[in-house]
């Protein structure tokens, strides 16, 4: 359990959200702040995410998105999906610093360098590279109003 200000959260009370702004040093380690920590618990998943960036999972969120992967047709579309998503996919543990030691090939494949964005987007994190992220938020920042209108019914106010 974690104290969150004013009560006790167990794990899977989180939601992920926020950003944070860290680096990755030579060997492919980072480090992922302590209240996101907790939430992943002490093993779960990094794999290729979509838009060029990792996406990170607590083992219990992963368990439930290979149950519905295992329920997709065996159509190309899917087993091309099931390979880029799965290819990449590692369990991984921190180490005594708090940081993720990143795979060379999840590391090139998200183009990251020295300075790293990561977020929380509600069931997973997200760690981008700071260019792809200054990218992503430069080409979508016209389009997020349009995008919340199609989304959301228009009596809800967010």
């Amino acid at each position: 359990m974690v104290y969150s200000g004013s009560k006790w959260l167990k794990v899977g009370d989180f939601m992920f959200m926020g950003e944070y702004h860290h680096t990755i040093d030579d060997k492919g380690r980072i480090i992922i702040p302590a209240k996101l920590r907790y939430e992943l618990g002490e093993q779960f998943i990094v794999t290729k995410g979509l838009d060029g960036c990792l996406f990170v999972y607590p083992k219990e969120e992963w368990n439930n998105i290979t149950l519905k992967y295992k329920q997709l047709p065996n159509t190309k579309d899917a087993r091309n999906y099931l390979r880029f998503f799965l290819s990449g996919a590692t369990i991984c543990e921190f180490d005594k610093q708090g940081r993720l030691n990143i795979s060379q090939p999840l590391i090139k494949y998200a183009d990251l360098k020295k300075e790293c964005i990561i977020i929380g987007v509600n069931d997973r994190l997200e760690i981008w590279s700071k260019d792809r992220w200054e990218d992503f938020l430069s080409q979508n920042e016209d389009s997020i109003s349009d995008i919340a209108d199609s989304l959301f019914a228009p009596n809800i106010n967010i």
